[in-house]
């Protein structure tokens, strides 16, 4: 595959410490060549490790967890982790395991304002890693057990493949009646200070 692109400078591609396709579009989608590399990080493991921590703090800790472990086995690349931490009314929320889950962590966020918070760590290149964490608003409508239970099931795969069971992008969007916060902080890698961060290090064109 083509990694080439004349906005980016670095020596080699962005290395992305993410599987993640959506992550990954909103790189290439901002012109930036990217390659990704799953972490292999055991998230409850940090996290259980990280008692105390709050939530901006346990995301902030989860992406640099994650890009410390890519350029253990890249040095010498520009890596980028990034994590995301949902919670609502003090209680932290993470993916769900099945259908089922979903149904449950959606009648739990219905009708209240959860907070999502979205860490980058960028690390590589000679400098000292860096990290940041925006949040974003959201508010779901009060929804009922039937209509929980026929988005699940619209939705499919995209029901358990985010923190929210929701995907903002897809089905989700019917979900909500507030949502404050920008996009891409939302889908997981706010661009606009990792673009700030990387023009500081004189990695983009312009």
């Amino acid at each position: 595959m083509d990694f080439s692109s004349p906005l980016w400078r670095g020596a080699e591609p962005l290395l992305l410490a993410s599987t993640s396709p959506t992550r990954h579009a909103l790189l290439r989608g901002a012109g930036l060549t990217a390659e990704t590399e799953s972490p292999g990080v055991d998230e409850r493991a940090v996290e259980a490790a990280c008692v105390g921590l709050g939530p901006t703090d346990l995301a902030v800790r989860l992406a640099l967890a994650k890009a410390e472990a890519v350029i253990a086995r890249a040095p010498g690349r520009i890596v980028v982790g990034a994590d995301q931490v949902l919670e609502c009314d003090g209680v932290v929320f993470h993916k769900p395991a099945d259908a089922a889950a979903a149904r449950t962590q959606l009648a739990r966020l219905a009708g209240r304002t959860h907070r999502l918070h979205s860490a980058v760590a960028l690390c590589g290149g000679g400098h000292a890693p860096e990290t940041f964490v925006e949040t974003a608003h959201l508010t779901l409508r009060p929804l009922d057990a039937a209509s929980i239970a026929a988005y699940v099931a619209l939705a499919g795969p995209g029901a358990t493949a985010s923190v929210g069971a929701y995907q903002l992008e897809g089905l989700g969007i019917h979900l909500f009646t507030r949502i404050d916060g920008d996009h891409t902080t939302i889908l997981g890698l706010p661009l606009l200070p990792l673009l700030a961060r990387l023009r500081a290090r004189q990695l983009l064109a312009f």
